[in-house]
């Protein structure tokens, strides 16, 4: 598969995101001034795609089962990580919670967080990209720094 690809595809997923796009672009050999903006204009994508999702087609899943159960359990996990930081610094909040970059922290979920707490959606998608932009920085530079550390190792015990 195609590396650019495969940043775009990992970094539109909801469980890697950019967390797992830009370390396999870089892993494949493509330069950061590549996999950067790619991985982060692909996470951002989610934040309209799964808003539009929540504003219609969400009422019309919720008569499964399976998908309510699904989305109750993980919108009570949302709230318990994204509320006190949202409603202590508000549209900061949510920046800060995006911006770190672990699981169930990324644009998808605070794409939810933001429409479970009903904030302004246009203010909310802001401080989402914010947030993406920096945890994409966070995530290069470990992968960046990791890479030359291994570097070093492997250069010494040659």
């Amino acid at each position: 598969m195609n590396p650019i690809l495969k940043v775009v595809i990992l970094s539109l997923l909801p469980i890697s995101e950019l967390r797992g796009g830009i370390p396999v672009g870089l892993a494949s050999g493509l330069n950061i001034y590549v996999v950067y903006p790619l991985a982060v204009i692909s996470n951002l994508i989610a934040f309209p795609i799964f808003y539009l999702f929540l504003s219609t087609l969400h009422h019309f899943f919720l008569r499964f089962k399976l998908y309510r159960k699904s989305f109750e359990s993980f919108l009570e996990r949302t709230r318990k990580k994204a509320h006190p930081k949202i409603e202590k610094y508000g549209y900061l909040g949510l920046t800060l919670f995006v911006a770190i970059p672990l699981p169930i922290t990324g644009a998808y979920t605070g794409t939810l967080a933001a429409w479970f707490f009903k904030m302004n959606k246009r203010n909310s998608f802001f401080a989402v990209l914010l947030g993406v932009i920096i945890a994409g920085i966070i995530v290069s530079l470990v992968c960046i720094l990791g890479i030359h550390v291994l570097d070093i190792f492997i250069k010494d015990s040659a």
